[in-house]
């Protein structure tokens, strides 16, 4: 059997027609088209209608981080334009929202387009926001392994890095959606229920949610819990290694507090997750209980890409229960109320759930690690649904359309 590490790329690819790229969003959001995969069989539906797919007293499993206006553009004197995009803040950070706080200064591990045409020390960029006038400053302050570290200030200092984002910056569209983001996709590359600023790409399974479908799924006593996994744009990485052991995986924060612990501790026989950010973020405590069980007295808890597939962590086959209240006691006994680290969770065929029954997905691209998941999910049948999807005018990618996935009977 191939071990995850020996897993060829090449074996998870499919013909994408640029023409079933989605560009735009749908009128309506619930308008999109449905697949749904089921004990091997697979129906459509319009996504207005996934609640009559859902079981009753079903835990649904949303990421609730928000996009953020990451791609900042300088123009300087000589015409020349160039592009910053933040990925993530730099350095030690305890908590997403202190950053997006942050007065005056701050600094981002960002990739810059353009970067030859930056000869001087600073850029800086006019803002008006209200009836106040603002100026931006961005300075290179270091050169990391594949992006850069830059300071930004701005004067007056008596707002945040947030307004500064939201003012400077522009919607950091998919590498994939060619084109200039426009006033609409302010709204529609937002989930309506996003709150925590820190994403540079949409959890896009849940782009088709409406307040009427929230209604529906309390109506069907289908419950819902919020997870934060801040979406990076290492998403959108490539896999250019052959075989997954020479591919490294993008690492992501995620932030669940104690009492949405519980609530999937409690409930963690029926879940399905709303999108591949909050599955591995799922998966993710699981495995950190896993290791607070076993070294109670460490003092950080992360997950690198191969933890999960090694046998010093396997082979104790500890108990969702077991691992969930181990990692809620560990925050308990350091006075946290919450978990706040990095993921480096990588799910190929090989992994085995823990907690997540069902996923409801957009489609991804050929040779992705998110189509690695989804062939983790439901196997070899994943090349059934994707061709079912392209010979049946279904919409691809972020804008796209959507799967329900069983991954067993239910």
């Amino acid at each position: 059997m191939t071990t995850p590490q020996q897993i060829s790329i090449s074996d998870y690819n499919y013909e994408l027609p640029e023409a079933r790229i989605a560009l735009r969003p749908l009128d309506k959001r619930d308008e999109s088209k449905l697949l749904i995969y089921k004990n091997g069989e697979i129906t459509e539906d319009r996504f207005s209608n996934i609640v009559n797919h859902l079981p009753e007293n079903l835990l649904l499993v949303f990421n609730n981080s928000k996009v953020i206006n990451a791609r900042i553009r300088f123009e300087k004197s000589t015409g020349s334009k160039i592009e910053i995009f933040c990925l993530e803040p730099s350095g030690e950070i305890n908590e997403y929202s202190f950053v997006m706080n942050q007065r005056g200064l701050s600094k981002w591990k960002c990739f810059i387009g353009g970067v030859s045409k930056w000869k001087e020390e600073y850029l800086t960029k006019e803002l008006k926001i209200g009836d106040n006038k603002f100026t931006l400053n961005a300075k290179i302050t270091g050169l990391l392994t594949d992006a850069y570290e830059v300071e930004f200030s701005w004067e007056p200092k008596e707002i945040s890095f947030a307004e500064i984002l939201d003012s400077a910056g522009d919607v950091p569209l998919p590498p994939y959606i060619k084109r200039l983001s426009e006033n609409e996709d302010l709204s529609r590359y937002q989930t309506i229920y996003a709150k925590n600023d820190g994403s540079v790409a949409a959890p896009t399974a849940g782009l088709h949610f409406t307040e009427t479908i929230f209604s529906a799924l309390t109506e069907k006593n289908i419950k819902k819990e919020n997870v934060t996994l801040h979406v990076g744009a290492g998403t959108f990485k490539p896999v250019k290694a052959a075989l997954m052991k020479d591919h490294e995986m993008h690492a992501e924060w995620i932030d669940v507090n104690i009492p949405t612990l519980e609530h999937i501790r409690n409930q963690h026989e029926n879940i399905f997750a709303v999108g591949t950010t909050s599955l591995r973020t799922i998966e993710t405590l699981y495995w950190l209980g896993v290791k607070s069980m076993l070294n109670p007295k460490c003092e950080k808890l992360e997950l690198h890409q191969w933890d999960v597939y090694k046998d010093e962590l396997t082979k104790h086959h500890i108990s969702v229960v077991a691992s969930l209240s181990a990692l809620i006691e560990w925050l308990k006994i350091r006075n946290q109320n919450r978990i706040f680290t990095q993921t480096q969770l990588l799910i190929t065929p090989g992994y085995r759930f823990k907690i997540v029954k069902g996923l409801i997905t957009n489609f991804h691209q050929p040779q992705s690690t998110l189509l690695l998941l989804v062939a983790a999910a439901i196997g070899e049948d994943w090349k059934k649904c994707y061709h079912h999807a392209l010979e049946h005018d279904f919409r691809f990618l972020s804008y796209g359309d959507a799967n329900l996935l069983f991954m067993a009977e239910s």
